[in-house]
């Protein structure tokens, strides 16, 4: 068993997929594996990891986590077979499962299994049509969405409940309430929004990729596809205004709810968002172990679960270290900024600018996440204080209700309209004159009270 708890997303068919989607940074990851022939976890290597991850959790909750690639590709008999393994070697633990699809080979037969083993399935999907295809295209090169549609109707008609991935580009990151509005109207109760960035080098690495981690020194352009930064804020600040006056539970958004968790005053349950990371691994389809699924590079190879056990090389002194270097290559000029707490330098994977000061390990983000912190604190102040007071933090809709209404036609807050900064006052009482939420003088400071 493990000394820590941690996760493993695993890609039993390893990168290969039936689309070829422009942004996707797992397809070249194909060329690891030069002399593999067939792309599909060998029966042992199954039974072996589905009993070591059972035996090295120490919650009575196993949640396992299937993607790829396109885990479909391998058809639903091997799933079934799976299922039959967890049952084995569950020793009656609860067996949850989790899987990640493009949902264009999605029909009944799979339809009916996920509901029979109540799996929750992950849906691909990057907004409406002309948003959607801009990247998301199979091997010919045409748009995947009406089939991506139609596998998602083939969940609804099953009766299986799935969550929305939607990636965050060049392409619909200037489109934020059309894509939100999009995926509410689609059904999606809980959405998870992730960018996408990636740097490209003009010349293959010496293991047959491109797309390369934040220490390449060498010449390397962040891609035409990648996400820009401040556009990036601008999307999550655009949904978040449309969700916290309409929506709040009745649509979950994975980083909202993670943001509040994090004003509320507890640790990430997002490993992006946490001061360490290290928990969250990636295990290829013949064993091999790696720190994280955005660090499949040879460097970042734990080993093979075939030769050493799992839970060893989750403990292993390697990736304690990648865990620990989060927090330890933190760049001063984050140390420092009022939303560290909430953000801790996001993803290691990112981290490839330098600060003002010249300081390497910069968030290619930072600019964007500065702007949806500051944006949303507020509002997250004012739901952790109705947590705080057992209230539900959904009442903030008709507070912000209240600001709207109360604002004059200068764009100011009301003297006597309840203040933005949650503190329960009327704003003439509280923040009229601190250059704080609702001043004339000041933006919101996710540090104030």
């Amino acid at each position: 068993m493990s000394s820590n708890a941690f996760h493993v997303m695993t890609k039993p068919v390893g990168p290969i997929c039936n689309l070829d989607c422009t942004y996707c940074f797992y397809l070249e990851k194909e060329n690891l594996y030069p002399n593999v022939s067939k792309w599909a976890m060998r029966p042992e290597v199954l039974e072996s990891y589905v009993r070591q991850y059972i035996e090295a959790q120490s919650s009575d909750v196993i949640s396992f986590a299937w993607q790829g690639g396109e885990p479909t590709l391998l058809g639903v008999d091997f799933f079934r077979r799976m299922v039959e393994l967890q049952k084995k070697y569950a020793n009656g633990k609860q067996i949850e499962n989790a899987f990640q699809t493009n949902g264009v080979l999605l029909n009944d037969a799979w339809g009916q299994f996920f509901a029979e083993n109540k799996f929750l399935v992950g849906f691909s999907i990057d907004g409406p049509e002309h948003l959607h295809d801009a990247y998301r295209v199979d091997k010919g090169g045409k748009g995947s969405f009406r089939r991506v549609v139609a596998g998602m109707e083939t969940l609804k008609r099953n009766g299986v409940p799935f969550n929305t991935l939607t990636t965050v580009h060049r392409a619909n990151s200037y489109h934020p309430l059309e894509v939100y509005r999009f995926l509410r109207e689609q059904g999606s109760g809980y959405m998870q929004f992730i960018p996408i960035i990636e740097r490209k080098t003009s010349q293959t690495t010496r293991d047959g990729l491109t797309l390369v981690l934040p220490t390449f020194t060498e010449d390397a352009q962040v891609t035409e596809w990648s996400v820009e930064p401040a556009q990036f804020g601008k999307f999550l600040c655009g949904i978040f205004d449309e969700w916290v006056r309409h929506d709040v539970g009745k649509q979950f958004v994975q980083l909202f709810d993670v943001s509040l968790e994090m004003w509320f005053g507890r640790e990430a349950s997002l490993c992006v968002f946490r001061r360490k990371c290290g928990s969250a691994l990636a295990l290829e389809h013949g064993g091999d172990l790696y720190s994280c699924d955005h660090f499949v590079y040879p460097e970042n190879r734990l080993g093979n679960i075939m030769e050493t056990p799992l839970a060893e090389l989750a403990d292993s002194p390697q990736q304690k270290k990648f865990g620990e270097d989060k927090e330890s290559t933190l760049p001063k000029y984050c140390q420092t900024c009022d939303v560290r707490f909430a953000c801790n330098g996001e993803c290691p994977k990112h981290r490839f600018l330098t600060t003002p000061e010249g300081e390497a390990g910069l968030n290619y983000l930072c600019a964007g996440y500065k702007m949806f912190f500051h944006h949303v604190d507020p509002y997250m102040r004012f739901m952790a204080d109705q947590l705080q007071r057992e209230q539900a933090p959904a009442n903030v809709m008709r507070w912000v209700a209240q600001q709207d209404a109360a604002k004059s036609a200068n764009g100011k807050v009301g003297r006597n309209a309840m203040c933005l900064c949650g503190s329960g006052k009327k704003y003439k009482a509280c923040c009229l004159h601190s250059g704080k939420p609702g001043s004339s003088t000041g933006q919101p400071n996710a540090m104030s009270s």
